[in-house]
């Protein structure tokens, strides 16, 4: 795809975005003539998820359409532009100015097009309500001070809202994840292009989904479907190009990321919470995936979001 096509911008070169390191959260739906142009990008990312309408976004040379269920993630630094696309009465859509977390990669990593553009296309049977409802707990916990209850469900008229504590930082981030396991995990989900894969493969896939810290072995998942160890290993690597024990590696990894990134638990009970036999083993992996020790890594992802 190119940039060419993309509705003329209303508003002036050089739009202004977010500062880094807020939360900035949103509903807008716009009419024909609204735009956005960022010649030098933004600091933050910029997640949109499309709920009726359509709008299209650039990306450097790479620009994509969207409709509803789409989300379209823009990465920082890099010449930006949206709006409504033409031709269509509307575009409305939610939108969050921040910064990724690490883990959220490996999700978006599958939908990159080019540029720092990522486009998660809407799947059959995506679960649209819940992810609205995580947009708007997200606008609502962004406007929490960390004291009392967190503010209930704004009104469909408040629009906007501005994470400022580390507190409705958190918490609006939590929010944005669920969006984007939800829609990334909804258009992994099978669909006409994989009816080859095997239910006992995704159903072993499930498993060590929901509770990636379980003691999980090649008999015990061969066993939850109903397969010997040896025919289970074969068909999972044959159909997914990995073996099991590698994706239950990688998945419990993403899982230490998460809690490394979200928590202060200490990295031995991470390890063991993540379904590591030993802090040591743990700490060998983690650095060899991500580069960077756990301890580091936590440390680096705390300086990101500050």
């Amino acid at each position: 795809m190119t940039a060419d096509g993309l509705p003329e911008t209303a508003a002036t070169p050089g739009d202004p975005a977010p500062p880094p390191g807020l939360v900035v959260v949103g509903r807008f739906d716009q009419r024909p003539g609204y735009g956005v142009n960022r010649p030098r990008g933004s600091d933050s990312w910029l997640f949109t998820w499309t709920t009726g309408g359509r709008g299209r976004l650039r990306q450097g040379g790479t620009a994509t359409g969207a409709g509803a269920g789409d989300l379209v993630v823009l990465g920082p630094g890099v010449r930006h532009g949206y709006g409504v696309e033409q031709g269509v009465a509307h575009w409305e859509f939610w939108w969050v100015h921040c910064g990724a977390r690490p883990s959220w990669h490996p999700w978006l990593q599958p939908y990159g097009t080019g540029d720092g553009m990522y486009v998660v296309p809407g799947a059959s049977g995506e679960p649209h309500g819940r992810i609205e409802a995580a947009f708007r707990r997200m606008l609502a916990d962004a406007r929490w001070t960390g004291t009392g209850a967190p503010p209930p469900t704004p009104p469909a008229d408040d629009r906007v809202a501005v994470a400022h504590s580390t507190t409705a930082r958190e918490l609006a981030l939590s929010a944005l994840e669920e969006v984007v396991l939800l829609t990334a995990g909804a258009a992994h989900a099978p669909s006409s292009e994989r009816t080859d894969l095997d239910p006992r493969v995704l159903r072993a896939q499930e498993l060590i989904a929901a509770d990636p810290g379980a003691p999980h072995t090649v008999r015990s998942l061969a066993e939850s479907v109903s397969l010997s160890p040896s025919r289970f290993a074969h068909l999972y690597t044959r159909q997914l190009g990995r073996s099991p024990m590698r994706a239950l590696r990688e998945a419990r990894l993403r899982h230490a990321a998460r809690l490394l990134e979200g928590t202060d638990l200490p990295v031995e009970r991470i390890a063991a919470a993540s379904g590591f036999a030993s802090p040591f083993h743990f700490n060998r992996v983690f650095r060899e995936h991500h580069g960077l020790p756990p301890g580091a890594y936590r440390t680096h992802c705390s300086m990101v979001g500050t």
